[in-house]
């Protein structure tokens, strides 16, 4: 099936019974209802970033080592991808509303024990608690949205909305953790998920609807939940291993050999599993499957614009950290508008088989043009128009990629299927942080080497040299997923009665309220 947007040609009386058979809100609710969730969302894609920039006064004011400051960072995404599944599930399980609130709670107190920690310690449990609660919280709030929106036309609004919002939290977490750091402290990186969480539970308190399940209520598959969390746990540490210790690491191949082994005992034990955590017809129906590697192919391929573009912009151009969120402004706005665009008028015209390698070709050009960076390039020359490019192609790649991958899952699968993506970008920017880092490290030890004495003026030209290395596998990435994108998704638009069943399924029990 092609992303929900595509399906503007279905028959009236078709999205009709589709939001006929889903006991959705009065229209003013559901928007509220997404503004929560975007909310949320928010919180949680930022907060991989917000810290970044915020890491430098933190070293300072606790006192870690340099060896110690990337676990600020890992123990965040290894909590968080290695429980994203488990999140997903738990949402099925329990009820949307009820989940979405414990992890906006959870988040909120997580972000307050971070900020107030005095030790590195502290810092760090903090962290690894905000990644578990993110993982919880993260995939919900999308199962929130697909349950919400049934009628095709404000689906896809209300889709383009999260999907710029997936693709330009990274950017305003940027912004928004040079702006604190810079005037506040830089415990306020941490505390400000307090204040956006408190907004959040009050919207979901109010807006976000009790949805009825029908049937007898699901069981946790207790194997899968060890298999996955544990191969995704050692994903996340392998590839964060190789970004520290290097691929020579014999600790960096024996995680990600024990991720292989356990990725591939989970899929024999969900294929015989009475109530499997990933059923695998949601991830091998080749138009989710097809947003699924998407989705991981441009995470990987975004983790390039964020982290090099940043370093370049600070020690090769000398900007501050608020003017470094700043000169990301734009590639945001041009996110928001090719997001919109896509979703309103591009989708549902050509589908996400033209959208998504449109995109991915963008990407291309974005990084190519990264690429020409020296240290006598000026912004508005030179970065502007490929951050601005970059950004209108992530804007044409995420919301019909998100979309697509939730189409067609049955109301009870909502939940882990929406964790799909959020695993799907997590392992993305982890493979992105280890490949491009580990090449652009390489790149830029080999030119001082070829380039003895290193004085500082050989150091900075092997700065930017290490980055336009990225830069240029960063464009294979997008490349490859222009490919993919190409071949896999499909050309024809579902007809009415093969929309995803957003309603209770039509079964003769009685159905059970879930809150």
């Amino acid at each position: 099936m092609l992303a929900l947007m595509s399906q503007a040609s279905t028959s009236r009386d078709g999205a009709t019974r589709a939001s006929s058979s889903s006991p959705t809100p009065p229209s003013s609710r559901r928007w509220w209802t997404l503004t929560t969730v975007a909310l949320a969302q928010l919180m949680v894609v930022l907060d991989s970033t917000v810290v970044n920039i915020a890491l430098p006064a933190a070293q300072t004011d606790l006192g870690f080592s340099d060896g110690d400051r990337q676990w600020i960072i890992t123990a965040y995404s290894l909590a968080f991808g290695s429980l994203l599944l488990v999140g997903g599930r738990v949402s099925d399980l329990i009820g949307r509303k009820r989940t979405f609130i414990i992890g906006l709670i959870g988040f909120a107190l997580a972000s307050a024990l971070g900020g107030a920690a005095g030790t590195f310690g502290l810092l760090v449990f903090a962290r690894a608690l905000q990644g578990a609660f993110g993982a919880l919280l993260a995939p919900t709030a999308l199962a929130v949205l697909t349950t919400t929106f049934t009628i095709p036309r404000e689906r896809a609004r209300a889709f383009g909305v999260f999907g710029a919002i997936a693709g330009a939290g990274g950017a305003i977490g940027l912004l928004l953790g040079g702006f604190l750091t810079q005037y506040a402290s830089w415990r306020w990186n941490l505390y400000i998920n307090v204040v956006i969480a408190a907004v959040a539970i009050v919207g979901a308190a109010i807006f976000v609807s009790h949805v009825t399940r029908t049937g007898p209520r699901p069981k946790l598959d207790v194997p899968g939940t060890l298999l996955v969390s544990g191969a995704l746990f050692s994903l996340v540490y392998g590839f964060s291993n190789a970004e520290t210790q290097g691929w020579d690491s014999p600790l960096t191949w024996g995680f990600l050999a024990a991720a292989v082994v356990l990725l591939s005992s989970f899929v024999a034990w969900q294929r015989r599993a009475e109530h499997p955590l990933l059923p695998l017809s949601i991830v091998l129906d080749r138009n989710r499957g097809a947003a699924y590697a998407s989705v991981t192919i441009a995470g990987a391929g975004m983790f390039g614009i964020f982290l090099f573009v940043t370093y370049y912009l600070q020690t090769s151009l000398g900007y501050t950290p608020t003017k470094t969120g700043l000169a990301f402004l734009p590639m945001i706005a041009m996110l928001v508008l090719a997001a919109q665009l896509s979703t309103n008028l591009f989708v549902p015209r050509f589908g996400p088989k033209i959208m998504v390698p449109f995109g991915m070709t963008l990407g291309v050009i974005g990084m190519l043009l990264l690429t020409r960076l020296d240290l006598e390039s000026t912004y508005a020359a030179n970065v502007l128009p490929a951050l601005m490019v970059l950004g209108f192609g992530m804007g044409s790649i995420m919301p019909a990629s998100i979309q697509t991958a939730t189409l067609g899952v049955d109301r009870g699968h909502a939940g882990v299927a929406s964790a799909m993506v959020n695993t799907s970008q997590q392992v993305g920017g982890s493979i992105g942080t280890a490949l491009l880092n580990t090449l652009a490290a390489t790149a830029a030890a080999n030119y001082v080497a070829d380039h003895l004495p290193a004085t500082g003026a050989v150091a900075a030209e092997a700065a930017v040299t290490g980055y336009a290395t990225a830069y240029w596998w960063g464009a294979w990435f997008f490349a490859v997923g222009a490919v993919v994108a190409a071949l896999l998704f499909r050309r024809r638009v579902p007809q009415a009665d093969q929309v995803e069943p957003v309603g209770p399924a039509s079964t003769p029990e009685t159905p059970v309220a879930v809150r």
